[in-house]
């Protein structure tokens, strides 16, 4: 079976990351290169996640450059996608979003108060999707596509 990789527009990289359960955060911490899993939403094309105000990933990502990474591939069939998202983090100020996304934004994993919304703005998105010839979220005469490797 012949693989294709499609380059996906930003719209179709948000719509796909927007299904993954989690992410990854990626941000510095001691000078070095410190991946975070998270669960998170996806909100007018920002990237929301949930922590404790005085925790060491809010610390460290409010009003850094932080990367941000989701994907999904499936071994039976090979086909799959991964995501990538540069930009500002930053806290949710805005009183009105900050109350409907504890109603209906990422849903807190671990015990304690959770209550700071993080905000990833992404200025770079950049996605691949990797699937059999023809098939995959990129329509026909959309995206580049190249073989695979």
């Amino acid at each position: 079976m012949e693989e294709v990789l499609a380059r996906l527009s930003r719209e179709q990289c948000l719509r796909l990351v927007a299904t993954a359960p989690v992410g990854r955060i990626i941000y510095t911490r001691q000078a070095m290169p410190a991946v975070e899993l998270v669960n998170f939403t996806v909100d007018a094309g920002d990237i929301v996640i949930r922590t404790a105000s005085a925790g060491k990933l809010a610390a460290a990502i409010c009003g850094a450059v932080v990367a941000f990474e989701a994907d999904h591939y499936d071994p039976s069939t090979r086909e799959g996608w991964s995501v990538t998202a540069v930009g500002h983090a930053g806290t949710v100020t805005d009183p009105a979003r900050a109350e409907r996304l504890r109603i209906a934004g990422p849903r807190q994993w671990v015990p304690g108060d959770q209550p700071c919304l993080m905000v990833i703005t992404p200025g770079i998105v950049d996605g691949r999707y990797l699937s059999a010839a023809g098939s995959g979220p990129a329509g026909p005469g959309e995206g580049s596509r190249v073989r695979a490797p």
